[in-house]
């Protein structure tokens, strides 16, 4: 449980719930124990039995085969019977030969007139008796999402810079083969023009200029509908149904902010803050500022209907086949909304994901994850060292974490440009990619990474030069990096050790710049070796441990160009040269 029940725990469609529990009374008397659980709008409830592993922890499991929010909780009673039984056989161990009284306790206990000592202790004859005195806690919740919100693969995109709806359309089918699960847009609504925001986050904007997508709403609309440069509406349900048919889903912006130009500020300025002087104040993350966007006041005193046409607005595109949403910023509006939004999406649509856009205290990170969001950014990009991945990685596998926290890697952002990036070339961006791809189930790139795009706006800048939030650039699915997203997500859905978080084994390589660990599932085992230097060649040992329960001497194929290798539990020698071998995903051949 979390925080003694607060919140619920997270699993995935089909997955296995275990559940332990301390079980004990005074005296010395036997004890059984149970997990009873139910499926989302059951009545009835269903129950697993819990074994004792020992020093009074008890282990039961049950699978979730529904989605939606499930209950579960523990029963434990005394087993009048079996502690009877305990007796009888200790007594026999002791040599004692006489049981009339016992016998008689014995048959009281079972409900018959007598009982022999031959019948007692035949198994088979055992009575079936009510549970006394049964012991429940209170029944917990748990949150059963589809797969993608565990694993998945993610591309970013701007479909201004790709032609519009159609355009992304069209190129759907090769999304789909690079192995892509979710494609996600930027807000695609119509953008204001009061003090829309020109190239480069410029404060002037050209007569050409198309602004911020999130700079959110204009004559035409506002969250409800789509700028009008991208297609209608109905192009809208075409793109989506067209990635229904190929197994891509399209994920949308859920961002709530305003334009000066947004239907709401006339309609209910009520729902804004302004100053004592009349003025609303326009939104700012300092340094960076945001002129051309207004913030909603939660504050309102009208905060019920704000919240319920922020519900709504989710409603309107999951009626429009949208299930999958990138929530922009949710840190900095109240927890209590969005425990009551995503509950009340999901009672209706529980296989609605949302993705926490949240780059903010690990407090605050954890618990939009533990009132509901499906997945979360993290702090990845910023990432780069060994010590940093090593201590990242632990933070997120070893603790509560992985019980109701996804992190989604993104290499990359159209507001993330790392150093890294900007100074280590493709073997870089193949570095990171690695990383971000076997590291966690779930990982994205923003487009524009498989080009190498590396240049800031100025030097110690994380911002992109000729910002694509501000202008439309010409895309097409042409980067050279392509083929490696091609084979790392081949791998990943081949490989059902790099469909989880938790099963990663860091492993020694006597070298600062080499990084090395392994994941496992079941049989299914796989070592990534990658080179952090994008400049110069390392070697080193990766000492494979015993703890992996692997042979002395094994096969190894690289699931980035098919190379077999002999390895061994031990030490082995591994060389990674920028340029022309940038990282191993080694998968043990059985």
């Amino acid at each position: 449980m979390l925080d003694c029940g607060r919140y619920p725990v997270k699993r995935s469609l089909g997955d296995e719930v275990e559940v332990w529990a301390d079980v004990f009374c005074d005296g010395h008397d036997l004890m059984r124990a149970a997990v009873r659980y139910r499926p989302p709008g059951a009545r009835r409830w269903l129950e697993a039995p819990m074994e004792p592993i020992g020093s009074d922890r008890w282990h039961g499991s049950f699978s979730v085969d529904a989605l939606g929010r499930w209950q579960y909780a523990i029963g434990a009673w005394v087993d009048r019977w079996a502690s009877w039984r305990w007796e009888i056989d200790r007594k026999l161990e002791g040599g004692q030969t006489e049981f009339s009284s016992e016998l008689i306790e014995g048959a009281a206990l079972a409900g018959v007139e007598t009982l022999t000592l031959e019948r007692a202790l035949d198994p088979a004859s055992a009575p079936k008796l009510p549970r006394e005195s049964e012991t429940t806690v209170p029944p917990l919740e748990l949150i059963v999402d589809r797969e993608l919100a565990r694993f998945g693969s993610w591309y970013e995109l701007f479909p201004r810079s790709f032609g519009g709806f159609a355009g992304v359309r069209a190129q759907l089918p090769r999304l789909a083969e690079l192995g892509f699960d979710v494609v996600y847009m930027p807000p695609i609504h119509p953008i204001g023009r009061t003090h829309r925001k020109g190239r480069n986050n410029s404060l002037v904007a050209g007569p050409d200029d198309p602004g911020s997508p999130w700079a959110i709403g204009g004559p035409e609309g506002g969250h409800t509908a789509v700028d009008p440069s991208l297609g209608t509406l109905a192009d809208f349900d075409r793109l989506v149904a067209r990635g229904r048919e190929l197994g891509v889903e399209i994920a949308l912006d859920f961002a709530i902010q305003c334009s000066p130009d947004h239907p709401w500020l006339v309609e209910h300025p009520e729902w804004f803050h302004r100053r004592p002087d009349g003025t609303l104040k326009y939104a700012e993350n300092p340094p960076k500022r945001y002129q051309d966007i207004y913030n909603v006041n939660f504050d309102s005193p009208d905060w019920e209907s704000l919240w319920r046409a922020l519900r709504d607005v989710v409603g309107f595109w999951v009626g429009h086949g949208v299930r999958v949403f990138r929530v922009d910023n949710p840190h900095t509006k109240p927890v209590a909304f969005w425990e009551w939004l995503i509950r009340d999406v999901q009672t209706a649509h529980p296989d609605v994901i949302f993705l926490a856009e949240a780059f903010t205290r690990p407090a605050m990170m954890s618990t939009l994850a533990k009132l509901g969001f499906s997945q979360s950014y993290t702090y990845f990009t910023w990432r780069n060292t060994k010590a940093e991945l090593v201590d990242f990685m632990t933070s997120l596998t070893r603790s509560e974490w992985p019980q109701f926290y996804r992190p989604n890697l993104f290499a990359n952002t159209p507001d993330i440009l790392h150093a890294y990036l900007q100074r280590g070339g493709r073997p870089a961006f193949e570095a990171r990619l690695v990383l971000a791809a076997t590291l966690s189930p779930a990982y994205g790139i923003y487009s524009g990474f498989e080009n190498f795009e590396n240049v800031p706006v100025h030097e110690g800048s994380e911002e992109y030069l000729n910002s694509e939030k501000y202008e439309i650039r010409e895309r097409a699915l042409d980067g050279q990096l392509l083929s490696l997203v091609a084979r790392l997500n081949a791998a990943r859905r081949d490989n059902p050790a790099l469909q989880r978080l938790d099963n990663i084994t860091f492993v020694e390589t006597e070298n600062a710049e080499l990084i090395a660990y392994a994941k496992r599932e079941g049989r299914n085992r796989v070592l990534c070796v990658v080179n952090l230097d994008p400049i110069e060649p390392r070697e080193g040992v990766v000492i494979v441990p015993a703890a992996l329960g692997l042979p002395p001497t094994f096969r190894v194929r690289d699931l980035l160009d098919d190379t077999v290798y002999t390895w061994h539990v031990g030490r082995n020698y591994v060389r990674l040269e920028p340029g022309t071998r940038q990282a191993h995903v080694l998968r043990v051949e059985q």
